[in-house]
């Protein structure tokens, strides 16, 4: 009797070891398999969002070019004169800005016109790209996908987070 009680006492003391052993860490995902999970679930939502924009463009009639980053830029007045503006220069604009579902939230009427350094002062980046393509006196549709304006935060005023932006503007000064 007592060599059982031995016995069944060793077991539940190896038994309970092994439950309350953490688990290896092989069982835990590595800081890579969580960065390519993220990049996944990225990249699954910029798709997503181009589906959604690219729609939003085609029931307006819109014929859009799409660039490299997923910015889309219609220039529906061409009467501008000179070169494209480029990197460095200050471009102003008349503008107005909106969201998907037609919300107005920021415009020149309002706000007055826009300046900045393209390529260095803090605007959207699609923003700086966007008016590369443009000659002063240019009118353009610019569709700036969520990362291309305010990203994951939006802009803590009128722009939700993760939010696809739709510039009417006009190039109206280049120095």
């Amino acid at each position: 009797m007592k060599i059982l009680a031995i016995i069944m006492g060793l077991f539940l003391a190896v038994h309970s070891c092994q439950e309350s052993t953490p688990p290896s860490n092989q069982s835990l995902p590595t800081q890579r398999d969580v960065n390519r999970s993220m990049e996944d679930i990225n990249r699954q939502m910029a798709l997503e969002e181009d589906a959604v924009i690219e729609g939003y463009a085609e029931r307006r009639g819109w014929e859009m070019t799409k660039t490299g980053t997923g910015l889309r830029y219609m220039i529906y007045d061409s009467s501008g004169e000179g070169d494209k503006a480029r990197e460095g220069q200050v471009a102003t604009l008349k503008y107005k800005v909106s969201l998907m579902d037609g919300e107005e939230v920021y415009s020149s009427e309002n706000d007055g016109p826009r300046s900045f350094m393209i390529g260095q002062d803090n605007v959207e980046s699609g923003l700086h790209e966007a008016v590369t393509y443009l000659k002063l006196g240019d009118k353009a549709q610019i569709i700036l996908p969520s990362h291309l304006a305010h990203g994951l935060t939006g802009d803590n005023n009128k722009i939700p987070p993760r939010s696809t932006v739709i510039y009417d503007l006009e190039l109206i000064g280049l120095k």
